[in-house]
């Protein structure tokens, strides 16, 4: 395939998910028809079909294109000669920051479980924003051992409830705060 052609068709899938990133925060994902999100894109929908087997594939890429700028907005913002305590809250802070962008919270965090199921969105998470989360605890925590894998799958739980609550209006700082003080008395746990 030429160059332009990868372009175009490179265009082309960034179109649709983009409108159908549009549609499914407006509307939902069930009440988004692939007529809508082709004609939102300006194409037919064999186009859609070309490019997507159907609208579950099309959520998916949508998925995991905002999956990988959250976890983008958080290495953007990791420092790596920063101690590892103030790398997890920058990290934080930095996932809190990039969930703000409209509609990413509902996507990522309650329509993709439904829609994805949740083995799938594991998956998704696990090479995005949680494999910056482990990194951050691995060297934070040398000595977790075996505790590792949980302990970064419970804290990664932990940030999308927050993102959620934040999202619907509660105080982000304190939610910040909470994170320090559970990592400070994982600190002194692992310590002992």
């Amino acid at each position: 395939m030429s160059r332009s052609n990868r372009q175009r068709t490179e265009q082309t899938r960034q179109a649709l998910m983009d409108a159908g990133r549009r549609l499914f925060v407006e509307k939902g994902y069930a009440e988004t028809a692939t007529p809508e999100i082709a004609a939102a894109a300006g194409m037919t929908r064999g186009a859609l079909y070309h490019h997507f087997e159907d609208k579950k594939a099309l959520f998916r890429a949508v998925v995991e294109r905002e999956a990988r700028a959250v976890a983008e907005t958080i290495e953007a913002r990791s420092t790596p000669d920063c101690p590892p305590r103030a790398a997890l809250l920058a990290g934080a802070s930095a996932y809190f920051d990039a969930m703000m962008t409209e509609g990413r919270t509902q996507l990522l965090l309650v329509e993709a479980p439904a829609v994805l199921g949740l083995a799938a969105v594991q998956a998704i998470d696990a090479e995005n924003a949680e494999a910056a989360l482990r990194t951050g605890l691995t060297a934070m925590f040398p000595a977790a051992g075996a505790a590792l894998e949980p302990l970064t799958l419970l804290l990664s739980a932990g940030f999308d409830r927050a993102a959620i609550a934040i999202d619907a209006g509660a105080e982000r700082q304190s939610y910040e705060q909470a994170i320090a003080v559970l990592l400070d008395g994982l600190a002194d746990h692992l310590r002992r």
